[in-house]
């Protein structure tokens, strides 16, 4: 993949200028305040000239075909297939980062316009095209005219991210979205302070404001010694349970990478997780690992099995229209 040299100069929306040319960017809770040539700390904005511009507009690290259930997404359209693609953006810092290469770096870029993705889902019969693999949402220009343009094609947008935006922008480009997987990394406000340069509360609202509206299921990256505790783990189940039971759960082993040389996750901490948000949740999964038992999804009621994984494929058995075809329970899983 070969470097983009001309970037287009695509004004940002959500800042503000400020007195010495300066201009402050109000898209994300760190809010930049940018003097003349600085670029924000997420590398996708910057001010030239006084103005606040995208300038990883529609540049891309990746253009792949992914099985859904690689995002992860397992009750949204189990086993289509979705365009991926994403930015060199991310606006955390976080030291454990498991794509820092392209996330935290500059890295190779190519460029995709939003009229492009449309022709290129429908190649391989995509079921809608999926910003992913660092911080989509620091791409928002981009993703708001690139799903405006699926969504009018009748194909479907997903976001992977961190949830890490302030409301007004968030609340904006959710009508285009379908469904989410938003990464919550710990319930500990200071984890995301020193090891994610972040805020744990904007997170919690955005997954609030999106139950109801879109598709929505969460990511634990388990750590350990930092965000493996019992407490942790209930704190987080109880939290999706008050949004929602139903919105899956899926804890994925940690590997040691980026600044963090923790030893990775073992799976007795995974299954411990598991046992605990199992209580509260309808839906619990195990990613990174093979652990038998928790990759399938089985009807709450009934118990009966629904869908049967193996890696990220899927195999529907027993639903049809969003209910459990043994009891007729409503599993709430989008797309069968």
């Amino acid at each position: 993949m070969e470097v983009t040299l001309m970037a287009k100069n695509v004004e940002a929306l959500y800042w503000e200028p400020r007195e010495g040319g300066a201009v402050q960017c109000k898209l994300c809770p760190v809010r930049c305040l940018l003097k003349e040539g600085k670029t924000g700390v997420c590398m996708a904005k910057k001010n030239i000239g006084g103005k606040l511009i995208a300038t990883a507009y529609g540049l891309t690290t990746a253009f792949n075909y992914d099985p859904i259930e690689k995002k992860p997404l397992y009750h949204f359209h189990p086993g289509a297939t979705i365009l991926s693609l994403g930015p060199n953006a991310c606006n955390m810092g976080c030291q454990f980062c498991q794509n820092f290469q392209i996330s935290q770096q500059t890295a190779p870029t190519r460029r995709v316009e939003p009229s492009e993705l449309v022709a290129a889902a429908n190649v391989r019969n995509c079921v809608g095209v999926a910003y992913t693999y660092t911080e989509p949402l620091m791409w928002y220009e981009y993703v708001l005219d690139a799903a405006y343009a699926v969504k009018r094609a009748g194909l479907k947008n997903v976001l992977v991210s961190n949830g890490y935006l302030e409301p007004e922008p968030f609340d904006h480009i959710l009508p285009l979205i379908d469904a989410l997987n938003i990464d919550i990394k710990s319930m500990d406000e200071e984890f995301y302070r020193k090891i994610c340069k972040g805020k744990l509360a904007p997170v919690l609202r955005n997954v609030e404001h999106t139950a109801g509206k879109a598709h929505i299921e969460i990511t634990n990256l388990v750590i350990p010694g930092l965000n493996d505790s019992d407490d942790n783990f209930e704190r987080l189940a109880k939290f999706i349970a008050g949004v929602d039971p139903f919105m899956p759960l899926h804890f994925s082993r940690y590997h040691p990478m980026y600044k963090m040389e923790n030893p990775m996750t073992p799976v007795d901490t995974l299954l411990r997780a598991g046992e605990i948000s199992r209580q509260y949740l309808k839906y619990v999964f195990i990613g990174n690992v093979e652990v038998p038992g928790y990759d399938d999804t089985h009807c709450p009621s009934c118990n009966a099995l629904l869908i049967r994984r193996q890696g990220f494929s899927a195999e529907v058995l027993a639903v049809e229209n969003g209910h459990c075809v043994k009891c007729g329970t409503s599993v709430k899983i989008v797309g069968v």
